[in-house]
């Protein structure tokens, strides 16, 4: 007797599921690998400028202007950075941008909380184009309105005068800083603020209560936001102070370079001097500016 064996039938999507599995894995890691390679040539786009910054000031003399440029480091030589300090006023210079920043900073703060709140939990007639005016400011070069503000400040004799640049940087930063509050004031829930109000806290207790502590990430976001912005700022400081005792960072930055001769190892030198205040400032604040600046992107 003959046994006749019947081949069993393999079952559905056994034999063929290996093959889009394993098209699925090689999409998925080609895609992995694309995404990492993007994210190492950003990084290294974003941070080759501060290699060569500090690159330059270490390098010995004889390598500043050579050509083809070395991308390496042929030897180090400190002495850009002890005669840095040695013959210039770097330690007044970033007294003077610390002075006109912190003043920008505080009033920022004392005008854009108010403005926020305004802004956020205030429903009165024309809110929306009073919030277009104040983003309407920022779309305005400052060269623009350099000349009249100059005109101005000279009326008051507010010439070089640190407290008077850290009130003008100030104007720049308060419309910001109101959008960036507003948006952190709107992601605590109204009902919270009700309850304030039902038990007997004010407005303006429900705000330095209630608002604020829990706002503390869009605080830090507009304070280095604006510090940032006076420390970098050399248009105005330009404009407003003259005066060699007076100067602040960027305008410090400058002396280094004249018709004559440029001192590439002391102006990078400087560079990095000038860099790391607002650097260690960020990384010790960088959590609470994140949060402060994505607020009420998600509700």
């Amino acid at each position: 007797m003959t046994t006749v064996v019947v081949p069993r039938p393999a079952a559905p999507g056994v034999g063929t599921s290996r093959k889009p599995h394993r098209a699925r894995l090689t999409k998925r890691r080609t895609k992995r690998l694309l995404r990492y390679t993007v994210i190492v040539v950003v990084c290294i786009v974003a941070l080759f400028p501060i290699y060569w910054m500090f690159l330059s000031a270490v390098q010995p003399s004889q390598y500043e202007l050579t050509w083809p440029p070395s991308l390496f480091f042929r030897g180090f030589q400190w002495s850009s950075f002890t005669t840095l300090f040695e013959q210039n006023a770097i330690a007044s210079w970033l007294l003077h941008s610390a002075t006109a920043s912190l003043v920008c900073v505080g009033i920022t703060l004392v005008f854009a909380i108010p403005g926020a709140y305004v802004l956020s939990r205030f429903k009165w007639r024309g809110v929306g184009a009073f919030g277009f005016l104040l983003l309407f400011t920022q779309l305005m070069p400052g060269a623009m309105i350099l000349v009249p503000e100059l005109q101005l400040f000279r009326r008051l004799d507010w010439t070089e005068n640190l407290y008077a640049l850290g009130v003008l940087y100030a104007a720049f930063n308060i419309p910001l800083g109101c959008w960036i509050l507003k948006s952190s004031f709107d992601t605590v829930p109204k009902d919270i603020i009700d309850a304030s109000l039902v038990d007997g806290a004010g407005k303006v207790r429900a705000l330095t209560r209630i608002l604020l502590p829990i706002s503390r990430p869009g605080l830090v976001a507009v304070a280095i936001v604006a510090f940032f912005g006076s420390w970098n700022d050399y248009l105005f400081a330009s404009a407003f102070i003259t005066n060699n005792n007076k100067y602040t960072a960027g305008l410090g930055l400058a002396t280094f370079v004249s018709d004559q001769v440029v001192h590439v190892n002391q102006l990078e030198a400087a560079g990095v001097v000038f860099s790391v205040v607002p650097v260690l400032l960020y990384v010790l604040v960088q959590r609470h500016v994140v949060r402060g600046l994505t607020a009420g992107a998600v509700k």
